[in-house]
């Protein structure tokens, strides 16, 4: 195998050698966590396998409706009491829960729930991926996805950016990264990896997956997390919603999905995530691989020799709950060799399980010690058994500082990818009026953004009606340029039902004035009009990439970005065009 020599390579290119790398849950485990799990009842080792929700942006004093979604789910109203009466070993941070709203608040808010942990700090985590999966939000410095850093080809970009993220992470109190994404997307019309990967080459993955867990860890202190183990990058199903099933044999798994992996373990990672999929040549049983002991124990453990912690995706997808009740599932995961379980559907009812697990035989004590020494040795290893408050103010004053803007920005702009400027349009000459129209996100109004940019007339028009598509064509009309972006043009089923993306692009293109087309998420939207001139990809929508993609339409910035998979019967890996600066 090709994908060790690949890893260490990336990572001599970054000046680091993987012996100077801590390894991940190093045996024997140190004398601290001994002394931690001795003092440990059972039902508080079970409260340590738990990393789960909780509802307020304030650990003691939530508003009503978050204390009456807590009290719904925990029977408890603050996050606090949470905490303390699941004895849990993490949290996960997400907006919609209000635990993500400013740094002062993010960090306030992971003090109280410290406290309320008592002797055994937390895992507090969030999925900061950056492109499309972005949880934290503005100050906290945004950066492109991982396709826009497949298509910049950079190791260093990858270790920058795991740096200025995790270190902006831990400034508020987060201590775990649920990144980077390992799986290599090989299927265009994968509904739930897509640009969250770095490509469809297994070198480029391995090499870049590899460079951002150690951006994470060594560069910032930050566990990272692999994911989605043994590769989510071939399927057409979204786990979250079904069960998708992965037909790669034993040798293509091997060849495509199982480098990244390998190259992660090599550098170190703290945790790899499992997969909600069935992958048959691996567990002819066909059962998830979260719940898969072939899996999880016979290849991520013993084939892989990863001794690290294993952690199950979400237990609220879809994916892994059409075989086995709520009640069996984490057991399952636990039996199957999974060490921490992510968001439960119902905490009662999983913890309960646990307990009567190990009441009737089924689960030993000494099985449920070994998944906590392990979670106890990731978070000695960053500290956290030796937690102290942090100060939210010096949070507010870390967060989103102009270095770390200034790294993001470079990394987008060296991803933007030019892949069709048949009549000569760009970079655009001066002087000219440009409408910005197409699709837009409300959370960063690309479209603003990028007229903002361009000085540029905006026109929303997100998945048009006729009446907007005619209203868009009058408004091409009276411009000399226009700027269309799409997301997801290519997918008329679920993301743009009816193709009104692709019959605004065509009506723009039918005008005869001159036309760019920019994708802002998959690059596989030109196969929705394949006779448009002029496209480019950015893999994303943040302002960040919006900036990017407007100095490479006027020049300022030539475009360097390689595609990082193919588009099919168009263009092949590795296409990208560039030209002159002005």
């Amino acid at each position: 195998m090709r994908t060790r020599p690949v890893a260490l390579l990336a990572l001599a290119a970054l000046g680091i050698t993987v012996s100077a790398v801590p390894a991940a849950a190093a045996s024997p485990a140190p004398s601290p966590v001994d002394a931690v799990l001795s003092r440990m009842t059972l039902p508080e080792k079970i409260g340590q396998l738990f990393t789960t929700y909780v509802y307020g942006n304030d650990a003691n004093t939530p508003s009503a409706a978050d204390a009456a979604a807590n009290r719904r789910m925990y029977g408890v109203d603050t996050p606090a009491e949470v905490v303390a009466k699941y004895h849990l070993g993490g949290v996960i941070y997400f907006a919609w829960t209000n635990s993500l709203q400013t740094p002062r608040q993010i960090a306030t808010l992971s003090n109280g729930l410290q406290a309320a942990a008592g002797d055994v700090p937390l895992t507090i985590s969030t999925d900061q991926e950056h492109g499309v999966v972005t949880r934290m939000p503005p100050p906290a410095t945004q950066f492109p996805g991982g396709m826009a850093l497949g298509a910049g080809r950079s190791p260093l970009d990858a270790y920058r950016t795991g740096k200025v993220t995790g270190t902006e992470l831990r400034a508020v109190g987060i201590n775990q990264a649920w990144a980077p994404v390992a799986d290599v997307n090989v299927n265009p019309a994968n509904p739930v990896i897509g640009v969250r990967s770095f490509g469809s080459d297994p070198g480029l993955a391995a090499a870049l997956t590899a460079s951002q867990v150690l951006g994470l860890q060594v560069g910032a202190n930050a566990s990272a997390s692999a994911k989605h183990f043994p590769g989510h990058g071939d399927t057409a199903t979204d786990s979250h919603t079904g069960l998708p099933v992965i037909t790669h044999t034993r040798e293509q798994w091997e060849r495509i999905d199982a480098p990244p992996f390998k190259a992660a373990i090599a550098a170190g990672v703290d945790a790899i995530m499992s997969a909600h999929i069935v992958v048959p040549a691996l567990d002819p049983a066909l059962d998830p691989a979260t719940l898969s002991k072939p899996i999880i124990t016979g290849l991520l453990r013993g084939e892989l020799g990863y001794r690290g912690v294993i952690v199950s995706d979400s237990l609220e997808m879809a994916g892994v709950r059409q075989k086995y009740g709520d009640d069996r599932v984490p057991v399952l995961a636990l039996k199957a060799g999974v060490d921490m379980l992510l968001m439960p559907p119902d905490m009662p009812v999983a913890y309960g399980a646990l307990l009567g697990a190990v009441a009737s035989g089924e689960l030993t004590e000494a099985r449920i010690d070994e998944s906590v020494r392990r979670i106890l040795t990731l978070k000695q290893r960053r500290g956290l058994l030796r937690w102290t408050p942090l100060d939210p103010a010096a949070a507010e004053r870390s967060v989103g500082t102009p270095a770390n803007l200034r790294v993001a920005q470079s990394v987008a702009d060296r991803g933007v990818t030019a892949i069709r400027n048949d009549a000569g349009l760009l970079p655009l000459p001066a002087g000219k009026s440009v409408l910005v129209t197409g699709w837009n996100t409300g959370a960063t109004s690309n479209i603003a953004v990028l007229a903002g940019a361009l000085g540029a007339t905006p026109l929303v028009t997100g998945l048009p009606d006729d009446a907007k598509i005619a209203e868009a064509v009058a408004a091409a009309r009276a411009h000399d340029v226009t700027v269309v972006l799409t997301s997801r043009a290519w997918d008329t089923t679920v993301a743009d039902p009816g193709g009104r993306q692709k019959a605004l692009v065509k009506a723009l293109l039918a005008t005869g004035k001159p036309v760019v087309w920019a994708a802002v998420r998959d690059p596989y939207d030109l196969t929705a009009a394949p006779e448009a001139g002029t496209y480019l990809a950015t893999y994303g929508y943040s302002a960040v990439s919006m900036e990017s993609l407007a100095k490479v339409l006027l020049g300022t910035v030539a475009p360097r970005g390689k595609l990082p998979v193919e588009i099919p019967g168009l263009y092949p890996y590795g296409h990208g065009l560039t030209w002159s600066v002005r």
